[in-house]
């Protein structure tokens, strides 16, 4: 999905929630620790179906990433996947539905920019990003692949302009 797309689908969800602001950049997001489960879940689904022989091999790779990426996921409490959008005053964190591309549906956090402080650590394949309240140290820790077509890092510029 293009990032003019999620800027537009996100003004509009706002306006929708009678929240006046104009989004500057968004993008999607996974919760913390979405890719790694993956990897992990992906190598024990592997080493269970070759010690079985054959295709299971293939079958328990898919199995465990799927499988790693859901526990991850509902640990956390928060979606599979979300779309962050980033104004002068505000994140938002939309949960989404998708048809034929994600769409925002309720919104999950409104934080204020002026409280928040913003870390980003680079991994291989994602960016974990931390917004923490500077009020109550409560934060949302989220991650954002580096691949083309999430646009994470147009959030990230975002944050810290």
């Amino acid at each position: 999905m293009k990032e003019a797309h999620m800027v537009e689908a996100v003004q509009e969800a706002l306006g929708r929630l009678g929240i006046d602001d104009e989004v500057v950049a968004a993008g999607m997001f996974f919760p913390r620790g979405h890719t790694g489960a993956m990897f992990a879940g992906g190598l024990v689904g592997g080493g269970i179906g070759d010690a079985l022989g054959g295709a299971a091999g293939d079958v328990g790779v898919v199995a465990g990433a799927m499988s790693g990426q859901r526990a991850s996921d509902a640990a956390s409490g928060l979606p599979e996947r979300m779309l962050v959008a980033v104004s002068a005053a505000t994140v938002y964190g939309f949960d989404t539905h998708r048809e034929h591309e994600r769409e925002p549906t309720d919104l999950l956090f409104r934080l204020p920019r002026s409280r928040l402080e913003v870390r980003v650590h680079p991994r291989v394949n994602v960016r974990v990003v931390e917004l923490i309240d500077g009020t109550s140290s409560s934060r949302v820790e989220l991650e954002g692949e580096r691949l083309p077509g999430f646009h994470v890092s147009g959030v990230i510029d975002a944050l810290r302009s």
